[in-house]
């Protein structure tokens, strides 16, 4: 079965409050969990990660928007729960995809990034109680060769997640993995390396990329793989090249600017008691999150010095997961793509 890993205010009737028992602690002796649901029904072509913990966050779901649509499995658990979706994805493939296992009943589909104006101007006139982000690659980016998303052998250096991706010639937009490998100077490589990849021989890795692009122009994985080798060592393998190809998809596709643009915009566009959940993949997109998030349930955010509050003087709301939730090990056996998942809720305050 084909598993995922995968980025104003209505006027319309508040919705009713959700129960919070999906946050209540399990009594349990055996390893700490954060919640333990019934197993649902399966989704017989898709299983989305983490999909126990966004059905029971999504439960009483009304009208709910998957930002990141993927191969639809979120998209499906949200229209099983009785909410109209909006799903979103800037993979015309993606959308196709979705679109032939879910079919149009109940479900609208828009092909845009949700951090572009289009989406989230989209998303401000669906009125929505829920908005899930699920920020990792689905699985059949990943294992489309043509897509450039894999370290293995033979794959283009491409990562593009928008129109044109993996299209050759006229049409194809956007720099590739390839582009930013063989032009970026060694800080910026360096810059990519060290705060995407948390690589500590993040500059010596960046001029070996620059040396060896002066040779021959860096243009498939082995390219990539081959220079990681140089500078870590015969021992690297294939936790070092996962890390490394993330960072460049990450810069490639600006995708931490775009989720702390986007986070803002679309907590503004839930109906009031609505909420907000991420589930993310890394170290930099968890931690802007959690910040964020820790930010909007602040009271007051003015210097902590200034004598007179001149800031909002209210929070925007309440963090629903005081951690974030992680995969389970059972879950985390059967797609192993999930191992490094986080998932963090925010559920905006009834009358901001």
């Amino acid at each position: 079965m084909p598993v995922c890993h995968t980025g104003g205010r209505g006027f319309e009737p508040r919705q009713p409050r959700q129960p919070r028992s999906w946050l209540r602690l399990p009594t349990q002796t055996g390893p700490f969990l954060l919640w333990s649901v019934p197993t649902a029904p399966s989704i017989p072509y898709h299983v989305p990660v983490l999909a126990e913990s966004v059905r029971a966050w999504g439960t009483g779901s009304r009208r709910a928007v998957d930002a990141t649509l993927g191969g639809g499995g979120h998209a499906a658990i949200f229209r099983e729960l009785g909410a109209t979706v909006l799903g979103i994805d800037r993979d015309p493939d993606a959308i196709a995809a979705a679109r032939r296992h879910l079919g149009t009943a109940g479900i609208e589909y828009l092909e845009a990034s949700f951090a572009a104006p289009a989406a989230t101007a989209a998303i401000r006139e669906f009125h929505p109680d829920r908005i899930l982000l699920d920020l990792g690659v689905s699985s059949h980016q990943i294992d489309a060769a043509e897509r450039g998303f894999t370290f293995r052998p033979g794959a283009p250096l491409d990562m593009r997640m928008g129109a044109g991706a993996g299209v050759k010639g006229q049409g194809a937009r956007g720099v590739t993995a390839a582009d930013l490998l063989n032009s970026w100077p060694v800080e910026r490589l360096s810059t990519v390396f060290s705060d995407y990849a948390d690589e500590r021989r993040a500059r010596a890795l960046a001029k070996e990329v620059v040396r060896r692009r002066l040779s021959a122009p860096f243009g498939v994985s082995d390219d990539f793989v081959n220079a990681i080798r140089a500078v870590l060592g015969s021992r690297s393998g294939p936790s070092d090249f996962a890390r490394l190809f993330q960072a460049l998809r990450i810069a490639v596709n600006e995708e931490l600017d775009s989720l702390e643009a986007a986070l803002p915009e679309l907590r503004d566009a839930l109906v009031p008691g609505g909420s907000l959940g991420v589930i993310t993949y890394h170290s930099g997109e968890d931690r802007i999150v959690k910040h964020t998030f820790r930010e909007w349930s602040r009271e007051c955010v003015c210097p902590p010095r200034q004598p007179v509050c001149t800031c909002r003087g209210h929070a925007l709301g309440t963090v629903l997961t005081k951690k974030a939730i992680v995969p389970q090990p059972s879950e985390i056996a059967a797609n192993p793509r999930a191992r490094s998942a986080r998932f963090r809720a925010f559920e905006v305050a009834d009358g901001v």
